[in-house]
């Protein structure tokens, strides 16, 4: 009985030590590189997002989270937006893409318009 005790407690500190550890190396990381988190979730969604639609290649998205639907509701893009619901920004392929990551749909996509207006040109 004091066999199985110790070796257990042992076990548990064994165990313990190593999730300190690993915390411990992914605070360093996050406060070596605070971008890597966030590139590592951009790397992550456009893979799942991939798997539904073919996304632009060669261009990093950028990545924005709705965090309130109320105010975008307006805006034609948004309509079905939710509270946690995720943009990417293709600014050279001019795409953007609504997803939710929860139900893992793609809820929209829409060209994306930045900038000034486009020049026209003079058709007489």
């Amino acid at each position: 009985m004091m066999k199985i005790l110790v070796s257990a407690l042992i076990l548990l500190v064994l165990a313990a030590g190593g999730a300190a550890y690993y915390f411990y190396a992914q605070t360093q990381k996050l406060t070596n590189d605070p971008q890597a988190g966030a590139q590592e979730e951009v790397e992550a969604l456009v893979v799942e997002i991939g798997k539904l639609i073919v996304l632009p290649e060669g261009e990093t998205p950028t990545v924005a989270t709705v965090s309130d639907p109320e105010r975008l509701k307006d805006q034609p893009f948004f309509a079905n937006a939710k509270a946690g619901d995720k943009v990417l920004l293709y600014s050279t392929a001019r795409k953007a893409y609504l997803y939710d990551p929860v139900a893992k749909k793609l809820i929209e996509v829409a060209p994306l318009n930045i900038g000034g207006p486009t020049p026209t040109s003079n058709v007489q």
